[in-house]
């Protein structure tokens, strides 16, 4: 596993600030069957709207606008957290790449919730967490993550920063939410791994800078429906999935990546549910 240096690319025209020194990420490309081109990829991007057929014990779901805006992005093509979205993991390499990523989480047994407070990783939304992408660039964290995945951007007069209406095509639901300001909590900023499971799983003991990285990373934050959010609450993916099937494979890789970025273990169900989601 080696470093990465891919740079973060802003998906608006307005600047998203100076570029980040890249972090260490843990690489997935290399297997021993070789490592997808980028056509490959493009092209699996494109057959997602035949859909995948059943993955694990999964039955392919209803057609999302993941996979067909063009503006989702596959996580395996995506682990600096940069680019928007979450595009359904297709092709049997990219499900085998997905599995080993998964294969490589460490397991152990969920501890406690004491003493778990969400002001434990920072006050919500800092733009000072150093270490990840999109940081001081004079814009908050949540109005980072409208602009990275939101299309039809509305700005608050005089701001390129304050979004204020935008379209989202939700990645968990499958559905396309005209999103405004004024009905915020329409669209909620997801945190994939959730800081209490985070707490639970040894966050509990880390140095507050990492945790706020944690609670910051575009890697670990996606703007969905705000119910899908509320629903999911603090569950690993043993107790909750996305409605949207056809993104669980996808998901399950994102939530391996965070894990694996933060060397944080999952439970031995989390990571036998998040292999059976591409194919394991």
């Amino acid at each position: 596993m080696g470093g990465r240096g891919r740079p973060a690319r802003a998906r608006t025209a307005e600047p998203l600030g100076p570029p980040v020194t890249p972090r260490h990420r843990h690489r997935h490309h290399a297997t021993a069957a070789g490592t997808a081109a980028p056509a490959a990829l493009a092209l699996a991007a494109a057959l997602a709207l035949g859909g995948c057929g059943t993955i694990g014990d999964e039955t392919s779901g209803g057609r999302g606008p993941t996979a067909s805006d063009g503006h989702a992005v596959s996580p395996l093509e995506n682990e600096e957290g940069t680019e928007p979205g979450l595009a359904p993991v297709v092709s049997e390499a990219d499900r085998e790449e997905a599995r080993r990523i998964i294969d490589g989480l460490a397991t152990r047994g969920r501890g406690p919730r004491t003493g778990y407070d969400r002001d434990e990783f920072g006050y919500a939304w800092m733009d000072t967490a150093d270490g990840v992408p999109l940081v001081r660039n004079g814009c908050d964290t949540r109005n980072d993550l409208l602009k990275r995945d939101g299309r039809e951007l509305r700005f608050r007069s005089g701001s390129d920063c304050v979004v204020v209406s935008m379209t989202l095509a939700d990645p968990y639901t499958g559905k396309e939410i005209d999103w405004r300001k004024q009905d915020a909590a329409k669209v909620q900023i997801d945190h994939v791994v959730p800081l209490s499971y985070a707490w639970q799983m040894g966050a509990s003991r880390w140095p507050e800078d990492k945790r706020e990285r944690l609670a910051n990373d575009p890697l670990n934050l996606l703007p969905v429906d705000g119910s899908a959010n509320s629903a999911k609450g603090d569950s690993g993916p043993a107790s909750w999935l996305p409605p949207n099937k056809r993104i669980r494979c996808a998901y399950a890789v994102r939530f391996a990546q965070v894990a694996l970025e933060y060397e944080m273990p999952v439970t031995a169900a989390d990571k036998r549910t998040m292999a059976r989601q591409c194919g394991g």
